[in-house]
């Protein structure tokens, strides 16, 4: 009986041990044609091993890349793709750049952060604070499904104007007497008698362009 701890090291284990002694065969194989044509079936028998991978180009090569590590790079064959430098074995994998900016409000989120940076860029006063009513509603949505308590209008109003570095702004009193922050409130609601409309956002900033309409 063989153990694994008397064979030889396993290149890499996601082929197992069989195919890396086909490659070892075919390295010793004379003819250069017949080693180009064993190379080529070992490459499609490498593939059957992880049938659930997609074909594509990218990993038909990272196979053809596999077959000459295994062979420890001394595997004498045409390749459709560049031979792997050694090194690639030694190459350690870019590092992942995480954003480094803090969130000043953890509880609203980064994205309400993003709404504010796109109600800033709004050029019409009227859409600013119809972003504003939407942005303010948002915060007190997300207030309310962390705390027990109720948050006023006066602080999610603050809160804005800090994000926004003072560049939004709305009439808190107008806010108070029509309820504009008010997460219960219809849509209907907000929607006539005070002159406010739920402002939609899309990535890019700005509202939605209507089409005009066909004569």
């Amino acid at each position: 009986m063989e153990y694994n701890t008397e064979r030889d090291h396993l290149i890499l284990r996601e082929y197992g041990r069989n195919i890396q002694r086909l490659v070892r065969y075919v390295k010793t194989v004379e003819d250069q044609e017949k080693r180009n044509t064993y190379a080529a079936t070992l490459v499609e028998l490498m593939k059957q091993i992880n049938p659930n991978v997609k074909d594509s180009n990218e990993y038909y090569q990272k196979v053809w890349d596999d077959l000459f590590i295994t062979s420890e790079f001394g595997l004498d064959v045409e390749s459709p793709f560049p031979k792997p430098n050694p090194n690639i074995l030694e190459r350690k994998p870019e590092r992942v750049h995480y954003r480094t900016n803090e969130i000043k409000f953890k509880h609203y989120g980064r994205n309400i952060e993003l709404l504010i940076s796109q109600a800033l860029e709004m050029e019409s006063q009227e859409d600013k604070e119809s972003a504003i009513v939407t942005i303010g509603r948002l915060m007190k949505s997300f207030f309310q499904t962390w705390n027990k308590d109720t948050i006023e209008d006066e602080m999610v109003l603050k809160t804005i104007k800090s994000l926004s570095k003072n560049g939004l702004d709305i009439d808190i009193e107008k806010v108070k007497e029509h309820k504009l922050f008010d997460t219960t409130k219809k849509e209907r609601e907000l929607d006539s008698g005070n002159g406010f409309k739920k402002h939609r956002f899309q990535k890019g900033g700005g509202r939605r362009n209507k089409g005009k309409r066909r004569n």
